[in-house]
Formats: C-alpha cells, sequence, structure tokens
C-alpha cells in the first residue's frame, strides 16, 4: 500500500507500508511464489534472513520508515515451505536463548514525600524510555509493582517514565493492540479487509502504574492525558506513522475511573478469550474495555460511518401488561433459568394487584403461588439479593436513559414501619413510639432516575439499612455516607451512556455535606444539584446565605406549591397543612467559593441559586431554598431551569407513597429482613411502572396504547367507554384517562388530572376485568366449536 505523506518540511516522500497479514497474503499468491522459487534456483542464500532481506527487496516489504520488514516476511516464508513442495529455504539456525526483559539488579528506590496535591509535585515530567538504563528502570518498575508483572510485548512498542523530585512516580507502555476484539471492531464499524489494512493504527495501553506512596488527587488522569497529547508524534518519529486510537483493558477491582477522566469511552466487555486463546477455552476474566482517540478525524480517514451501537429504549416501550415483567426482570443472573422464570411469573402477578397478596390474583394457580413464596424464602440460601432481582430493570433504565439529552438521578430515602411484624428477624430502629417503646424497621434510600421534565426511567437503586437506634456505634458510618454511595452508583450508571447525555444527581438538605462536594469534584460526570441546609463559611466573617441576599434580584419564577393535609397523632398535629398556591418568588444567583470543612480538602467553587416568595400568605410560611449546584448558573434563565430540575425531586416522594400505600410494602409478612428486602425490590420496579403510567398519559397523551396496555386491555376500555359514553382508546391519553375512570375518577371539568392511588385502584380493577373477558371469550370459543361439532 503506498501512501503520500508530508513531513516537518513539507517534503513529500511514498513509503510502502505492509503489516504481517498483508506479506502473507502477497506470497500466497501463485505468480509471487514462482518468482520466489526461481530466485532460490538462481542465487545462493547463507540463511534465511539473507532469503529474507532479498524478497524484502524484491516485493517492497518496507514499513513507514523505509526499514525491511523482516520479521513478517520471514514469518510468511516458513508457513510458505511448510505448505509448498516447490519452496526449500536453508537450514534454520536453532534460535538463541532469551533470558527475558533485563532489569536491574535492585529494585527502583520508593518515592519520597509525595504530596497531595497535585500542583505542589516538584519538577513533574514525561520522558520517554529511550536508553539502555532507562529500559531497564522501566522493567524493574512492571516487575516488581505492577500487578500483572513483565513479559514480551508484541509489535510497535514505546514506553515512558513519570519523574518528579520525590522520584520515579509513574509508568506507561504502549504496543500492538488485540488482533481481533468484538466490542472494538463493532465500535469501530470497519470491515474485515479495513482491520487487516490499519490495525496498525490502533495501539494498546498494555501497562499503566501509579507507584505505591504516590496519594495524589486527578494524578493518574493528568499523567495519561500528558503521555497521550504526546504519544502521536513520538510514535510517528520512531515508526513514521501516528496512531489513530488507543486502547486498554480494565479487570476487577479498578474500577477505570482515571481512564475516563482522561477521556476514554467505556465500549464494554471481552469475552473472557487471551491473545493466546486459539482453543476458545475463555480461561480469563471479561474485562473492561476501554478507547481514546488520539485522532478525531480517524472515521473520515478510514472511510467509515459513525453507528452507534449502545442501545437504548424509548420511554414506555415494552411496558404493556404482557410484556413488561419479562423485559424488567427477565434473564436476571439467579444462578438457573427456572427461579429467573419464576421471578417474572411473580412480579407479573403480583402488578396486576398492587398491594394485594399474589393468591389474590384469579391467575395464580398452587404452583405459582408456592414458588414465589419459596422463590423468597430460599433468596439468601441461592446467593440472591435486592442487586440481583434489580440488574435487569437498572440496565433497562441505563437504555431508556441513553435516549435522553438530560437525566436526573434523584436520591432519597424514606423509613419502612414493620411495627406489625414484631418477630422478624434483621429489622433496626427506625423511631420511638410515646412510651419509648422501638419501632422495629428498615430504612431505604433509593435512586430513581426521570427526564428533565420528571417522567421516571427506572430505579436505578434500593439500599436498605436496619438502623441501629440510639446513639452512634464505633465504626458506623455517618449517614452523609449513603448520599456518596449513591453518587457513585449513579456515576457507576453514568459510564454506560454517551457524552450527550447529561446526568445531574438531586438531593435534599440531608445531603448537604462537603464531602460529597469534594468527591464531586473528583468525579465531574456526573453534575450536581443539592439544596443547601447549612448556612456555610466564604472567606473570613461572610456567610453563604448573607452573600446570596446581597446579590441583585434577577427575576422571578412561578412555583405552583401543592396542598399538604395536616396529620395528627394520639391528638398532637405531627405535620402541618398547607393551601395549594401559585407562589411567586424572586431570583438570586452567584458563584462562591465554599470553604472546606474536612481535612486536607481545598475550596471548591459552586453556584448558588437562591428562591424568596414575595408575597406569601400570613398564615404560612414563605418559600425560601437555596441551591447548591455545579451546574453553570449565569443567566436567570439557567437559574430557573436548575430550580426546574429541584422542583422534580418531588417525584421521588410519589413513588415512596406509591410503594408504600399502593404496593403497600409495610404489610408483606416475610419472617427475616432478608426475605423482605427481596420482596421489595419487586415491588420498586411495580411501583415505578404505576408512576410511570399515570405520568406518561399526561405528558405523552398521543402515543399508541398498545405502548403500556395489552389488546385485550384496549378491547376492554373500548367497550367501557362506548357504555358510558367516553372517548375511545385511540391514544395512550385516552386509555389512562379510562383506566382512572375505572379506579373511580370523575373528569370533571375542573378536575386535576388523575394521580397514582386511582391509577393503582384502576389498574387493580381492569385486570380483574381482563380476566372476565378472557373467559368470556374462552367460553363463547367452545361453545362456537361444540356447535360445528355437533353440526
Amino acid at each position: 500500500m503506498i501512501r503520500v505523506l508530508d513531513n516537518a518540511n513539507a517534503l513529500a516522500y511514498i513509503v510502502v507500508m505492509f503489516a504481517q497479514n498483508q506479506i502473507s497474503r502477497t506470497l500466497s499468491d501463485a505468480a509471487a511464489q514462482a518468482r520466489i522459487a526461481g530466485i532460490l534456483s538462481q542465487e545462493s542464500f547463507v540463511s534465511r534472513h539473507a532469503v529474507g532481506r532479498r524478497l524484502c527487496d524484491e516485493f517492497g516489504f518496507f514499513d513507514a520508515r523505509g526499514r525491511a520488514q523482516l520479521a513478517g516476511c520471514l514469518k510468511a516464508l516458513a508457513a510458505l515451505e511448510a505448505r509448498s513442495e516447490g519452496i526449500t529455504l536453508p537450514v534454520a539456525r536453532p534460535p538463541a536463548v532469551r533470558p527475558g526483559p533485563h532489569v536491574l539488579a535492585t529494585p527502583v528506590p520508593p518515592v519520597q514525600g509525595v504530596p497531595g496535591r497535585l500542583e505542589e509535585i516538584e519538577g513533574l515530567e514525561v520522558v520517554q524510555v529511550g536508553t539502555r538504563a532507562e529500559r531497564r528502570t522501566w522493567n524493574t518498575l512492571i516487575a516488581h509493582e505492577h500487578p500483572q508483572g513483565i513479559t514480551t510485548f508484541a509489535g510497535c512498542q514505546i514506553y515512558y517514565l513519570v519523574r518528579s523530585a520525590h522520584g520515579i512516580l509513574a509508568a506507561a507502555g504502549f504496543s500492538a493492540a488485540a488482533l481481533r476484539l468484538a466490542v472494538r471492531d463493532r465500535w469501530m464499524n470497519w470491515s474485515e479487509g479495513q482491520r487487516q489494512a490499519h490495525l496498525h493504527r490502533v495501539v494498546g495501553l498494555n501497562r499503566f502504574l501509579i507507584r505505591p506512596g504516590v496519594v495524589c488527587a486527578h494524578f493518574a488522569s493528568h499523567v495519561l492525558g500528558r503521555v497521550l497529547r504526546r504519544l502521536p508524534r513520538d510514535f510517528e518519529a520512531r515508526y513514521g506513522y501516528r496512531p489513530w486510537l488507543v486502547e486498554t483493558f480494565v479487570s476487577p477491582p479498578w474500577s477505570g475511573r482515571s481512564l475516563l477522566a482522561a477521556n476514554f469511552l467505556r465500549l464494554g466487555q471481552t469475552a473472557g478469550r487471551g491473545r493466546q486463546d486459539v482453543g476458545n477455552s475463555r480461561a480469563t476474566v471479561p474485562k473492561w474495555v476501554y478507547v481514546h482517540e488520539l485522532d478525531r478525524k480517524w472515521r473520515r480517514r478510514l472511510g467509515v460511518d459513525f453507528v452507534d451501537h449502545a442501545p437504548s429504549l424509548r420511554l414506555g416501550e415494552g411496558l404493556s401488561r404482557a410484556d413488561w415483567a419479562g423485559n424488567e426482570f427477565g434473564g436476571a443472573r439467579l444462578g438457573n433459568r427456572r427461579r429467573s422464570d419464576r421471578l417474572v411469573k411473580s412480579a407479573s402477578l403480583l402488578a396486576e394487584y398492587p398491594g394485594q397478596a399474589i393468591c389474590g390474583n384469579g391467575r395464580s394457580d398452587r404452583a405459582a403461588v408456592d414458588g414465589f413464596y419459596r422463590f423468597i424464602e430460599k433468596a439468601a440460601e441461592h446467593g440472591i439479593d435486592v442487586d440481583a432481582i434489580l440488574a435487569p430493570h437498572r440496565e433497562r433504565s441505563t437504555r431508556r436513559m441513553r435516549s435522553q439529552r438530560t437525566v436526573l438521578a434523584i436520591q432519597d430515602g424514606t423509613d419502612l414501619n414493620f411495627s406489625g411484624r414484631p418477630g422478624c428477624e434483621g429489622l433496626g430502629v427506625i423511631g420511638h413510639n410515646q412510651t419509648s417503646a422501638r419501632t422495629p424497621g428498615l430504612h431505604l434510600h433509593a435512586t430513581l432516575a426521570v427526564t428533565g421534565s420528571g417522567l421516571p426511567l427506572g430505579v436505578l437503586r434500593c439500599e436498605f439499612e436496619a438502623p441501629p437506634g440510639g446513639r452512634k456505634k464505633p465504626g458506623q458510618l455517618p449517614k452523609s455516607h449513603r448520599w456518596l454511595r449513591g453518587f457513585d452508583d449513579t456515576l457507576a450508571a453514568a459510564d454506560g451512556l454517551t457524552g450527550r447525555t447529561r446526568v445531574i444527581a438531586v438531593m435534599d438538605r440531608e445531603a448537604d455535606c462537603f464531602l460529597l462536594f469534594d468527591h464531586q469534584r473528583r468525579h465531574r460526570r456526573v453534575d450536581l444539584l443539592v439544596r443547601a441546609r447549612h448556612d456555610r463559611c466564604l472567606d473570613g466573617s461572610t456567610k453563604l446565605f448573607a452573600a446570596l441576599r446581597s446579590k441583585p434580584v434577577e427575576g422571578s419564577i412561578d412555583i405552583d406549591i401543592d396542598r399538604i393535609t395536616p396529620r395528627q397523632k394520639s391528638g398532637k398535629a405531627i405535620r402541618a397543612g398547607r393551601s395549594a398556591r401559585m407562589a411567586r418568588c424572586n431570583l438570586q444567583y452567584g458563584s462562591f467559593l465554599l470553604a472546606a470543612t474536612i481535612k486536607e480538602a481545598r475550596p471548591l467553587t459552586l453556584q448558588a441559586v437562591q428562591v424568596t416568595e414575595t408575597d406569601p400568605p400570613e398564615d404560612e410560611d414563605p418559600v425560601k431554598w437555596t441551591l447548591l449546584t455545579s451546574l453553570p448558573v449565569d443567566s436567570a434563565e439557567a437559574a430557573r431551569e436548575v430550580i426546574g430540575f429541584y422542583l422534580n425531586r418531588w417525584k421521588i416522594e410519589d413513588y415512596f407513597r406509591i410503594l408504600k400505600s399502593g404496593c403497600r410494602v409495610e404489610y408483606l409478612a416475610f419472617r427475616t429482613a432478608d426475605r423482605l428486602t427481596c420482596a421489595i425490590a419487586i415491588n420498586a420496579v411495580i411501583a415505578w411502572r404505576i408512576q410511570l403510567m399515570t405520568l406518561l398519559g399526561r405528558e405523552a397523551p398521543h402515543n399508541d396504547p398498545h405502548l403500556m396496555f395489552t389488546d385485550e386491555e384496549i378491547t376492554f376500555l373500548r367497550d367501557y367507554a362506548r357504555a358510558y359514553g367516553q372517548p375511545p382508546p385511540e391514544n395512550l391519553g385516552a386509555a389512562v384517562h379510562l383506566v382512572a375512570m375505572f379506579g373511580g375518577y370523575q373528569a370533571r371539568k375542573h378536575d386535576p388530572e388523575p394521580g397514582a392511588q386511582i391509577m393503582w385502584r384502576g389498574q387493580e380493577r381492569l385486570s380483574a376485568a381482563t380476566i372476565a373477558y378472557e373467559v368470556k371469550a374462552m367460553v363463547e370459543a367452545q361453545d362456537t366449536l361444540s356447535c360445528e361439532n355437533n353440526s
């Protein structure tokens, strides 16, 4: 293959490049073999190397720098001799015994006094390994300190050391990429011929080492960035061409966060085969594949189109009664297929009558009932937990997130009261009653993913805790770590999304802790939006709230405040009431440097937005919120967008109400906390589907009703509409309204849209009506068949 390249002096030169497989194809041609046989018969050679050099001249086997591709040619010749009787090469010399990579006699000295801040490291530099001594130093570091040790690398190779006044801090090495890699080749969208011709343009980051003793924020991603920026020109200086892509692999327990911070993309997992797995034994652990684009125009140079292979789901797709359970729970890795099928069957039956025991469903036979209770009671024995049950739903939720421009990952917690289960094992203490008796229960901390407009995409996480009650015990983590774990889980979900999806973690006042803000600063893939609880220090004696109040009013916003019914217990008010109103609020915002409140942390900059109601009712507290966010807020419109995101936080409150009142999870009658959490995990997805059905009918009423309803349900709703003079269910909005009417919704002119309680009641009655319709259809079919047989 001949390609014209321009060097730094604008001199054109011709480079003839052949990869090893191209050499093999060239020498396999019948005409080429005849030429080789003629050369061998007419000329004498003292060694195979002499033959190889002669054929490199004959066929033009040279790399980009004009050097003979002797190794590839000799390998192709050996294969040709083995299968062709007309070609005989000089006797091969016995190979010299190589002792392996050369290392130093003593280990590399450890690092000394590396600071915790990147900007404080003295004399930090990235050096390309060039001398023999530097190569031995690199080999020694990898052999002694890298988990996978040293080996013999293939193909074009280039190595780096990271030096400083504190010693050698890191090392990186690049060599040949994987010959075949399904997830990479699918993402690149290249043909087999293109792969064979251009595989040398992909290089592998085969070793990356951060030495023990180097504990410095952002160090790994900073070093990777510096190495990758100089790699193309160093590679070209050594081999005559620039690579396009870098690939690497990550296996547990490493997370690959530093790679993501250095702009790598995570493509997927390998099949568990190594480079030498010719027998397809799949003996290695599957690894995550990451790639980095050195040349953003590589697709144009290669001549391929971009194909987004990341699967996405349209909101509401596959959620009809017939399909939803198989989609959201099917394929769960529970040890065998029978348990996965049992989970799907149980979820489907439970969803038809939310809040009822599985035996209350007319479709539940004895096998289905016994199978469900056996599944829950044997869950711990079979290693089944909440994460395993929710895994398929989480994967589907991630696919729904991929179809959105903005995703809000809303976190919150709620207490589940199991005071009616005093003999249940493993419960904690969620409170005390008036006689100081402990209230047994569990704390649920969940993450609900919603669209930017508030439509629920799925439950990303459910974490259950059994609070010990009383004072904090030694070694017990503070409650703030719940929010930190939830943020890390959102980060893991965001890793599987494309860069066009913006993910924002939204939390309430309990999450206002500097530890979370500092953590987000190091992991900016997910933005943060938290309602402020503490009046934080800025500089000197200045406080955040006072600094915000001093900002000019930049506009106003109307906020719809829902009505809250007051609650009493034993004659005492435990929750104040609130009337529904439209609150007119002023906007103030600004960027502030918050003082650090944890050790070894630097001050950080966040944007703050303050909302203050201008004319509240006399007997009610005014709306007054302060929001802290990592999102840019440089205009009143941006501030309104941030407030809109925060207003969607109430979606998780509605979700918890559906879970408790609709699915009635606090009335589950299992005897251990492990069994309770598994049953609640199933109901968590059922509650999400009820909430989505309620909101999707409002937000997207023109969708096809088959999106969430079966043919039998639509047939019944059509007859129900005709009987009561209502519009037929020609679209999703009309179908949802009919289900709500079946649940008691009056549909009067000034009535608000139906809520979740109406919907779960209507769904329950619709399930019963559909059973009756199906039974009637079966009986009519049997009668028709009987009449035909008698006639």
